[in-house]
Order: C-alpha cells, then sequence, then structure tokens
C-alpha cells in the first residue's frame, strides 16, 4: 500500500470511527477513585468535562513464567476530548530517533556519535556544541537524557530536525497510530517553517565527517479532523490579550490510549502487536529503561542543579510535598505540562512490595480560561491531584491480590552516582 492510500484508509477509520466515540469509564475504576476523599482530588473527579480529565489504570499480571498481561481501566476516556500533550511528544521522537540510527546502518553512527546540526532554513539556528554533554558535542544519547531527565526542549527540537516531520508522522501511523500528528517543534515557528529541517553532520571526536545527512522538507498533507479552540482568551506573542479562544486544531496531538501504548511498546515490547514495536536494540531497550526512570540527581551529565531539579521533579504521581521518592520504587515515565494541561505516562514499579502497574492521565488545570498568562492552577489543583491519583492507585495495587508475584529484576538498574570531586557549575535554568 503507498503511503496515500495509507492515509485515505487512515481518515476513513478516524472518521468512521469517532461517529461511535463516546468517553468511556469502568465501573470498577470509578468506585476506586470514589473512594479518595481528599478535597482536591473529588472537585476533579466530579467535574471531569471541565477538567478535560482522561485516565487509564493499567493492571499488570505475571504468568508462572513472569510473562505480563495487561488489563485497561478508564476514566472518562475519550478521543474526542483533545488534551495538549505538550513535552509527551518527546517520547515517540526518543523512540523514532534510536529507530532512525538503526536503519541507517551507517558504519560508527549510533546514539552516541557525536553531531553538529546547521542552519538550512528561514530562522533554524545551527548547534555545534553541548556544554551539558561529556565531551561538549551534541548526542542523540545526550538529547534522549535531556528530555526524560527534566523534560529539555531544545533536546526535542533537536531530534525532530533529525527526523524530519514527513518520517516522524509517517512511521507512527506506520505502526498504527493513525490520529498521531506531530507538527511541531517548540520555537514558534510557522507551520511551512516547521515542514523544514536542518542539515546534520555526525563526526568522530577529532571532528572530521562520518556522514552529513541533507536538510529535509515535509511534502505530506494533515488532515484535521475537526476545529478545536480552547478557552475563553490568550495573550498572543506580542502581549496583548486576546479576548477569543486559542486555536489547537493544527497543533500537536497524541490521544492518551496511544501514549499508554507507546510507553508499553517501550518497556515491554513483546506485548504489543508487531507492527507497533520499534526497531531497536537490546542496548537501547537498557538505555531507555535508565533515563525513563533515573533521577537528575544520579546524572553528571547533565549536571542538573538538584535544589531545582529534584528526584520527583517529573514524576507527578509520587511528587506532592516529597522530593524524593521511596527507594524502593521506580517510575519510568514521561510526563507534560503547557496551557494548564498536565499529563503523566507511567510505569511504577514497587521492588521490595513485588507490585507493579501503568497509568496514565491528563487534566485542564486553568480557572481563569485565559491562555498563556503563566498563571496556571498546577501548584493548587494540578500536582496535588496527580498524586493523589497516583497514590490512589499505588495503595490499591499494595492490597491487591496476585497468583504470581512478578520478577522486576528486568527493571532494577545499577544507577550512576555524583562525583563529589566534580566543581563544574550546575545547570539551574533549562527550556522545559
Amino acid at each position: 500500500m503507498n503511503y496515500m492510500r495509507y492515509l485515505i484508509s487512515a481518515f476513513l477509520l478516524c472518521f468512521f470511527g469517532s461517529l461511535a466515540a463516546q468517553p468511556v469509564t469502568s465501573t470498577f475504576l470509578k468506585e476506586l477513585l470514589e473512594k479518595n476523599t481528599n478535597p482536591v482530588f473529588q472537585q476533579v473527579i466530579k467535574d471531569p468535562q471541565n477538567y478535560r480529565l482522561q485516565i487509564i489504570y493499567t493492571q499488570i499480571n505475571r504468568d508462572g513464567n513472569n510473562y505480563p498481561s495487561f488489563k485497561n481501566y478508564y476514566f472518562n476516556l475519550d478521543p474526542e476530548l483533545y488534551f495538549n500533550p505538550a513535552s509527551t511528544v518527546k517520547l515517540p521522537l526518543s523512540l523514532l530517533s534510536l529507530e532512525k540510527l538503526n536503519d541507517m546502518h551507517i558504519k560508527g553512527v549510533n546514539k552516541y556519535t557525536s553531531l553538529q546540526i546547521d542552519s538550512s532554513y528561514d530562522r533554524e539556528d545551527a548547534q555545534l556544541t553541548d556544554s551539558s554533554a561529556r565531551n561538549n558535542l551534541p548526542s542523540i544519547a545526550q538529547y534522549i537524557r535531556k528530555v526524560f531527565l527534566i523534560s529539555d526542549n531544545d533536546a526535542y527540537n533537536r531530534m525532530y530536525q533529525f527526523l524530519g516531520q514527513q518520517r516522524i508522522n509517517r512511521e507512527l501511523h506506520k505502526k498504527g497510530y493513525p490520529d498521531i500528528r506531530i507538527t511541531r517543534m517548540f520555537k514558534g515557528f510557522t507551520s511551512e517553517q516547521n515542514r523544514h529541517t536542518n542539515a546534520i553532520r555526525f563526526i568522530k571526536e577529532d571532528g572530521s565527517l562520518i556522514y552529513r545527512q541533507p536538510p529535509a522538507y515535509n511534502t505530506d498533507s494533515f488532515y484535521f479532523p475537526k476545529e478545536i479552540k480552547i478557552g475563553k482568551g490568550y495573550w498572543d506573542s506580542n502581549d496583548k490579550l486576546v479576548n477569543e479562544p486559542i486555536d489547537f486544531t493544527r497543533v500537536n496531538n497524541v490521544p492518551l490510549r496511544d501514549l499508554q501504548q507507546l510507553l508499553q511498546s517501550a518497556l515491554f515490547p513483546t506485548s504489543v502487536p508487531f507492527r507497533q514495536r520499534f526497531r531497536l536494540t537490546s542496548e537501547d531497550y537498557s538505555f531507555l529503561y535508565r533515563f525513563l526512570s533515573q533521577f537528575p540527581s544520579e546524572t553528571s551529565y547533565p549536571k542538573y542543579d538538584t535544589a531545582k531539579y529534584y528526584d520527583s521533579y517529573v514524576k507527578f504521581y509520587f511528587r506532592g510535598n516529597n522530593l524524593h521518592l521511596p527507594p524502593n520504587i521506580r517510575v519510568f515515565n514521561k510526563v507534560g505540562w503547557a496551557y494548564g494541561f498536565m499529563t503523566d505516562i507511567s510505569y511504577v514499579a514497587d521492588f521490595k512490595n513485588k507490585v507493579e502497574f501503568m497509568l496514565s492521565a491528563t487534566v485542564y488545570v486553568n480557572s481563569d480560561g485565559i491562555l498563556n498568562d503563566n498563571r496556571y492552577d498546577y501548584d493548587s489543583i494540578g500536582y496535588p491531584f496527580m498524586y493523589e491519583l497516583g497514590q490512589t492507585i499505588y495503595n490499591y495495587e499494595l492490597q491487591r491480590k496476585r497468583v504470581y508475584k512478578p520478577n522486576l529484576s528486568k527493571f532494577q538498574i545499577k544507577y550512576d552516582q555524583r562525583d563529589p570531586a566534580d566543581k563544574r557549575p550546575v545547570i539551574t535554568d533549562a527550556d522545559n
């Protein structure tokens, strides 16, 4: 099937599927959430449409051979209820970047290979060095570290440039995600500028060229099934208040169900259909597991300020008022927050109590209805809600009976430790 025929098939699938789409709520999950009497938590649970709330709780059960099976429970899951995916789009781009490197089959080019990015089109900027890296040079590995450790925006933009807009969307659609739409970088570019991506040079440590990837342009069309406008006003790029909803029609879109499946495909690749798996090596998977779960405090390159980027910084379900997670717990996840939307896609492993589960949720916390004003309800509603949600599910999982306890050794990683003699300055202000 050529790509145009594929797009037509995907369009018809989306069109007829949307006719029957209705929010889905599992009675079991609804009753479980209602048991948490925290006032902020109940405020959100009782008004899911206003908070644009969607939740997927995934139970994982092992058989006698430790093979996992997955059962999803939903709360207000609605593919028609748009949320801005924000930084969660960094998850598929990380997976696609590793996959593309493997597909290139160029000797000396892998995720650790140094690279330099040139400026090839209007408003594009070059990147020749990376002061956060051990060798002071950019690489795909360093970009992936940064997007998972603190959700760095520039690292996402650079992977977008490496992949190209066309490959990003074609590959995700081929993998069975026709509703995903990744149309832009986090740079304030026009639609046309986002179609162009930079030339990239992979180089040896001495600076000599291994391979040059030419600049790219996406000629494919995008399908925008409906108009998406949110809020009652927004501040534009000229700091002027516009008293009408902001238009999200043509921006990035990744349904919550797809995000959950993407993380599941990364952590449990044999549990998803073959076409949804990424072409990764065992070392790629080990690399992903490390940085999906590693804390900024355990990382020397980049060397982040751990007072600002503390261990629970991007672990919403265990953040609360805690800077650290319990020592027996690791969260393998990707979060995103922007425009009042907060999203967390997580796999939680408790090595002491032999507990594991997945939890994916998105919530919109913007009580004044104005976007781009930096006055969102993250602290008063968003973070408290996410923490209560995570603890509700975790506490249930602690007492849930299992026929077979999971062997979680696959996810037990020996993390790095900071060298106390390292006197380099820390990174205190990253764009994320």
